[in-house]
């Protein structure tokens, strides 16, 4: 299993490749915003472009994830293109991470926005990450769409089904890969009862119809969620 640093901190990333067993990189907009927030409070001057080819140098040629951040198909394509074609000539290790599903209301027409780009972007040569997976039936259509990582949100799956039952909870908290019961059932979203079930089935999905994508299991909470991603086969 790979192992992928979701930060944008460079001291942070140094130390993981310091250390050996970083393969990676994932970042996000407000991870990039709470980073140079901290150098400029230290006294730094930052351009964020070369920031960004700091990370990307770092890295040492494996996988950087940059987000777009539009919500259209038009809009996550042309920024995507525009982000591998600044970015990718400096170590040759951009994927454009692209949000599954960009919609934020049931009405909205652009539920399958996110596959549209995934596809005309890897039709592009451009390597995608597809994030915000919160079911398999998503990552079925990332993977068929051609997207190089798949990235089912472990921990967020936990945090909804306690939330929705309404208990109490520290974003760090175990939350068992089996499920938890309330009330003598067992908590559930569309069959889905817990984030750990979300990637082990992914990776079955990937698995049985051989597919080329990676599942990359994302928003982990705590270092068991980590064992328990390995054991039901998360390639990163």
């Amino acid at each position: 299993m790979e192992i992928f640093i979701d930060s944008a901190d460079l001291d942070e990333i140094r130390q993981g490749y310091a250390w050996g067993v970083v393969d990676g990189v994932t970042t996000n907009p407000s991870l990039l915003k709470k980073a140079v927030e901290k150098r400029v409070e230290g006294g730094e001057k930052v351009d964020l472009k070369a920031y960004i080819s700091r990370i990307l140098e770092v890295a040492q040629g494996t996988p950087v994830s940059l987000e777009v951040t539009e919500y259209t198909a038009e809009g996550m394509i042309a920024q995507g293109k525009r982000l591998h074609q600044i970015f990718n000539p400096v170590a040759g290790n951009v994927y454009i991470k692209i949000p599954v599903n960009p919609a934020f209301r049931a009405d909205d027409d652009t539920h399958f926005d996110g596959i549209r780009a995934i596809r005309d972007l890897t039709a592009a040569g451009i390597p995608v990450n597809t994030t915000l997976i919160f079911t398999p039936e998503q990552a079925f259509l990332a993977a068929k769409a051609g997207a190089s990582f798949l990235s089912p949100f472990a921990g967020r799956i936990d945090d909804d089904l306690r939330k929705k039952a309404g208990i109490s909870f520290d974003k760090t908290d175990y939350y068992p890969a089996g499920g938890l019961e309330n009330e003598d059932e067992l908590l559930e979203d569309n069959g889905i009862a817990s984030g750990i079930e979300l990637v082990e089935q992914c990776v079955d999905v990937v698995d049985r119809y051989s597919f080329e994508s990676k599942v990359l299991a994302a928003s982990l909470r705590n270092p068991r969620q980590v064992r328990e991603a390995a054991l039901v086969g998360a390639h990163i």
